[in-house]
């Protein structure tokens, strides 16, 4: 008995694996939150959008010798606000839009980055490295995790309006346009402080399953973003715990965790609407 607690407790005696510990949920915590808003806004795209632009802000913040995090962040409004300057300046659709920029920003990262001779890895950058993460990534995730509940406690109320219903929001005096380019910079840093713990491609997935499972399972706004930082960050541990027994990537086993849950909640929020379907004929 002691042997199996002895093995089951071994993970936590690891320095790299109690950092990965702490980021994922510093990562989890964020990521749900803003899921929720992104979820019922119907922006999914938009965070698969940010993410995917962040890479020439990276490589260029490497060349210039400044904090890659300042990189991806500029990176990332940029690709914002150029989606909402050609959205309001043409005819097409917001979704069009985010594919032509974020494709091209992001082609334009891969050809930097064989150009330029840099200590980039694309792996990280796409994958993220969460054991390879230091003490100064983790206060940095925390910050952000720190200015990102601040900013929906503070706006949570007229986020919340402004994602149900855009223009009676604008037909109350809400500042709409503060708060559009509000939840846009919020998203921008998550996805910087998410880079490292698990890259700019799976960071998708934490910015949409907790949201879209959490809405499956409840109709009620506040149960539905405490319901999805708990999805979230559930995932996350175990995901990082099992990874280290699979001897496989944390990052990818956390997602893989999520999309079991997402299948689960799924076939189960299936059978409830048919059996109470069946029940009120």
């Amino acid at each position: 008995m002691d042997s199996l607690i002895s093995e089951l407790m071994e993970p936590f005696s690891f320095m790299f694996m109690q950092q990965a510990l702490i980021i994922v949920v510093l990562v989890a915590v964020p990521t749900a939150l803003l899921s929720c808003f992104l979820v019922l806004k119907g922006w999914s795209l938009m965070g698969d959008a940010i993410s995917h632009s962040v890479l020439p802000g990276v490589v260029l913040a490497y060349v210039f010798a400044i904090p890659y995090a300042v990189g991806a962040f500029v990176a990332g409004m940029c690709c914002a606000l150029t989606t909402g300057f050609i959205k309001d300046h043409s005819r097409l659709k917001e979704d069009t839009v985010m594919g032509i920029v974020f494709s091209s920003m992001f082609g334009f990262g891969l050809v930097l980055m064989t150009k330029i001779e840099s200590g980039v890895h694309l792996d990280h950058i796409l994958f993220g490295d969460v054991l390879g993460i230091s003490w100064r990534d983790i206060s940095d995730a925390g910050v952000i995790t720190a200015l990102v509940m601040l900013f929906i406690v503070v706006k949570g109320k007229d986020l919340l309006v402004y994602v149900f219903d855009h223009q009676h929001a604008k037909a109350i005096g809400l500042p709409v346009k503060w708060l559009h380019y509000g939840l846009l910079a919020m998203l921008s840093l998550t996805i910087v402080g998410a880079l490292k713990a698990v890259g700019m491609i799976l960071v998708i997935a934490l910015l949409i399953a907790p949201g879209a499972i959490a809405f499956l399972l409840t109709s009620q706004f506040k149960s539905m973003l405490w319901l999805s930082m708990v999805i979230s960050v559930s995932s996350s541990l175990l995901g990082v715990y099992v990874s280290f027994y699979l001897d496989s990537a944390p990052a990818p086993t956390i997602i893989m965790v999520m999309s079991l849950i997402f299948i689960g909640v799924f076939c189960y929020t299936s059978y409830r609407n048919k059996m109470i379907s069946t029940a009120l004929e």
